[in-house]
């Protein structure tokens, strides 16, 4: 039988994530190059402005993706407060002051923050190939940060405000799992736009100068793709195969992003800085190449959100069938079977 990515949710979920790392990684040393001289939080701002126009113009039709309730507004603020605040401002921070090669590959760190949330928030599946990966990821950001030592305090400052951002993102993304089901255009909207208005009051309280408009509308066009269509995409991942398969995809942007930072001129590669990038790719590879499969029994459910009726897990009938995806509340019933598959919202059991 001819394989897909609607009967492969991992395939799926990798190219989608694979998609928003690119956007993701392709923004960091543009950040760089069009934020010099602003403040971090006026480009943080214009970033999460951008990415919120995206998820404005990106909502789909109530039938189609389930709403936003207003219980998800704690988890909101907190996604906002993490990801669209500290996470930008603390990167913004860093590219002033290091160089945007090593800062992209210390955003591969980011995977291994939501990879142990996921696993202790979700309980996601960690085997021993699973934790080798996270720690040939752990060991190539030591290196970069000894790497960054060798060249002095400044440098090693902005290398750990890039960290800072890394761990914000990596509670961001966990906490974000929980929303994967909703609408992603609703979803980057409003945490873009929280994050938005936060960081443009912190910019006129500490009294930030005023970007000129070829700056303000770069980073704006680089928050809507960067920021604003690789949420989109990070979710719609998140929602095929879970929180930590999707971050270690994800975790490719750092390499886009270095390899963009030499193409624009950065020349601060040195061997420590290939040694910890070549620990992270390993890292990287390794834990896509999991494979999960095992009997399991899936309980009683039910929920709303946008489903197939081919996936073997939504056998409810309706009076027409419609085609393709469409979202509705929905009952699962008891079901016991086994086949390859990944912490989506249909596979949360617990493991031994």
């Amino acid at each position: 039988m001819a394989l897909s990515a609607r009967t492969l949710p991992a395939l799926r979920g990798g190219l989608l994530a694979l998609l928003a790392a690119a956007l993701f990684g392709v923004s960091t040393p543009l950040v760089q190059q069009f934020g010099v001289g602003l403040g971090a939080f006026s480009t943080g701002a214009l970033l999460y402005a951008g990415a919120a126009a995206v998820g404005l113009l990106s909502r789909q039709h109530v039938d189609r993706e389930a709403r936003l309730q207003r219980a998800d507004l704690p988890r909101l603020l907190a996604m906002a407060g993490f990801g669209a605040v500290v996470g930008p401002v603390a990167l913004a921070w860093g590219l002033q002051h290091t160089s945007g090669t090593s800062a992209s590959l210390m955003l591969t760190l980011e995977a291994l923050f939501t990879a142990v949330l996921a696993w202790r928030l979700y309980h996601e599946t960690m085997d021993g190939r699973v934790w080798t990966a996270m720690a040939l990821l752990l060991a190539g950001g030591v290196v970069l940060v000894l790497e960054q030592g060798r060249t002095g305090g400044a440098q090693l400052w902005g290398l750990l405000a890039v960290l800072l951002a890394t761990a914000a993102w990596g509670v961001d993304n966990t906490l974000s799992r929980a929303l994967a089901e909703r609408d992603p255009g609703q979803v980057v909207m409003v945490k873009a736009l929280l994050g938005a208005t936060a960081t443009s009051l912190l910019a006129v309280v500490f009294g930030e100068p005023l970007p000129s408009v070829g700056a303000a509308l770069a980073l704006f066009a680089i928050g809507a793709t960067g920021y604003g269509l690789s949420l989109r995409f990070y979710l719609l991942a998140q929602r095929a195969f879970g929180a930590a398969r999707t971050g270690s995809v994800f975790a490719f942007a750092p390499f886009i992003g270095a390899a963009f930072a030499v193409v624009l001129g950065d020349r601060s590669t040195s061997g420590l800085m290939a040694l910890g990038s070549a620990l992270m790719l390993a890292g990287v590879v390794l834990h896509l190449a999991e494979s999960h499969g095992h009997e399991h029994a899936h309980d009683a459910l039910e929920h709303e959100h946008a489903h197939r009726h081919d996936d073997g897990h939504h056998a409810h009938n309706h009076e027409p069938m419609p085609a393709g995806e469409h979202s509705h509340r929905h009952r699962h019933e008891p079901l016991a079977h086994a086949h390859p598959h990944v912490p989506d919202a249909h596979h949360v059991h617990r493991h031994g």
